[in-house]
């Protein structure tokens, strides 16, 4: 005989939404959860970690849709159920599916007593009396009004741990404020390459960089160690990075390695791009003023045209205007750009401030992954030496892309402050500066075959020569392992390889 639902009366939620989260927690009745992919990603780790430590109720995970945030609860889930965590002191919620809640105030405090009277029959401060926390896992919160105000008011009264999800920068950073001190913060990117490694079944190796502070990068031997990493593990490293650069960094596209690409392409447009632009981003918080999806489209194609680069907003304007034939000023430009970088499907590296100086130059465009591009524009180009041998007309195009991927990367990596520094007067440009506390890495991509030791490298010298600037070391970012300088200050070390920080 089957099991079924206890028998309770759902008095302070609507009849749909009660059959919508029963539905979202089968294990409530002992059934299973939906199937999973295989591979784990580091992000469950980074989690697992944080609720072990208990360091604050809330662990607050952030990133771009598709990355793989839900099949991390889902994997979290099935850990906590294997470990014997009753099935009804779990609850997840997918706040983005269901229209069930559009009646509902304060969702997130409604939806929790709900669980307390219906589901786990004691209050959660009486399951942690008896040594057992309940889990909350909330998905996709930041379109709720005052999500921020009720997960604070959850915890400060109640002893329960919540993981939270969101896509969108700017709301979740808007909400940390007031719950300052209660919170955990994860950053979720797309696959690093020791999990691309994974997925493709390589004999996979651990990323070099431990979950647990910064202060290693501001040392010159960590980078030395991580290039000599790089060359231990060089044919894993390169087998990873090759189906790295055809395919990009999104789970779809490892998961289903057997596709063919366009099929794989129109998926990400659709499930990515098109769901940012087509919904998350048209409706304002501001009087639901709706916004123009054609403008967010085309400054998304720029920024795919420009990832890697810092052109002016006055060149994007012109070029949005000739494209859309339309009245379209900078101000409107800055501002549909924050929007994109707000859903995480872009980075603005802005300029680098130093000693209070007005910063000056644009910000630099890093798309969150180089295969929404090969997708939207239907233009795949090789990152691979192999590939650039073959297309060198192309080298260019991909030293842009590597300035990109980079900036990526190094934005995912939690703590880390990274700019940019334009050329200002006689003071040479700098690709990236990375800042840790008070010291200073400055980072040059260099992307081609052969390396100029004098000429490549002006930059990076420059910057260091001016003991203001606080760095004793740089970084030189290749394509391979041909570029060798003689200053003992600068450790080059090849794209692939600073990938295996993740």
């Amino acid at each position: 005989m089957n099991r079924q639902y206890p028998i309770f009366v759902d008095a302070t939620i609507s009849p749909q939404l009660s059959a919508d989260l029963r539905r979202m927690n089968p294990w409530w009745i002992g059934e299973s959860i939906p199937p999973q992919p295989k591979m784990r990603r580091h992000l469950v780790a980074q989690i697992d970690r944080r609720l072990a430590a208990g360091i604050a109720p809330i662990v607050l995970v952030r990133g771009s849709r598709q990355v793989g945030k839900t099949t991390a609860q889902f994997h979290i889930i099935e850990d906590l159920l294997k470990e014997g965590v009753p099935p009804t002191s779990i609850l997840r919620v997918q706040f983005d599916e269901l229209a069930s809640l559009q009646q509902v105030k304060e969702p997130i405090l409604t939806i929790s007593d709900w669980f307390q009277q219906n589901i786990t029959e004691k209050s959660f401060n009486s399951l942690a009396q008896d040594g057992q926390k309940a889990y909350l896992f909330f998905d996709e919160v930041q379109n709720l009004d005052g999500w921020h105000a009720q997960l604070k008011s959850l915890v400060d009264n109640t002893s329960v741990n919540a993981i939270v999800t969101g896509s969108s920068a700017l709301r979740i950073e808007m909400g940390r404020d007031s719950l300052a001190g209660r919170i955990s913060p994860v950053d979720a990117g797309v696959l690093s390459l020791t999990e691309i490694g994974a997925l493709r079944n390589l004999d996979t190796i651990p990323p070099f960089l431990p979950d647990n502070g910064l202060s290693s990068l501001t040392h010159k031997e960590f980078w030395e160690e991580l290039r000599a990493y790089g060359q231990r593990n060089a044919e894993f490293r390169l087998e990873a990075f090759r189906h790295f650069s055809e395919r990009g960094g999104y789970p779809l596209v490892h998961n289903r390695s057997n596709t063919d690409w366009p099929l794989l392409a129109d998926q990400l447009n659709e499930t990515v791009i098109k769901r940012v632009i087509q919904h998350d981003l048209r409706v304002s918080s501001h009087g639901g003023r709706r916004r123009d999806a054609q403008l967010l489209e085309e400054l998304f194609r720029l920024a795919c045209r420009y990832a890697g680069q810092a052109p002016t907003v006055t060149m994007l304007a012109d070029e949005a205007r000739q494209s859309l034939n339309a009245n379209i000023g900078s101000q409107r430009v800055t501002q549909y750009l924050r929007f994109l970088a707000d859903t995480l499907l872009i980075r603005l590296i802005p300029p680098l401030e130093i000693r209070l100086k007005r910063k000056r130059g644009s910000s630099k465009l890093c798309l969150v992954d180089h295969g929404l591009r090969a997708s939207w524009l239907q233009e795949q180009i090789p990152l691979t030496s192999d590939g650039l041998e073959q297309y060198p007309e192309l080298t260019s195009l991909a030293g842009h892309l590597a300035e990109s991927i980079f900036g990526s990367v190094a934005s995912t990596i939690h703590g880390l402050d990274i700019a940019h520094f334009p050329q200002r007067g006689i003071e040479r440009e700098v690709d990236f500066v990375l800042t840790v506390g008070a010291q200073r890495v400055p980072v040059e991509i260099k992307y081609q075959r052969r390396i100029d030791p004098l000429r490549d490298t002006l930059g990076i010298r420059s910057f260091l020569d001016k003991s203001v600037n606080n760095a004793s070391f740089g970084l030189l970012i290749t394509q391979d392992n041909s570029g060798e300088v003689d200053d003992p200050r600068i450790v080059t070390i090849p794209l692939s390889t600073f990938m295996l920080l993740r």
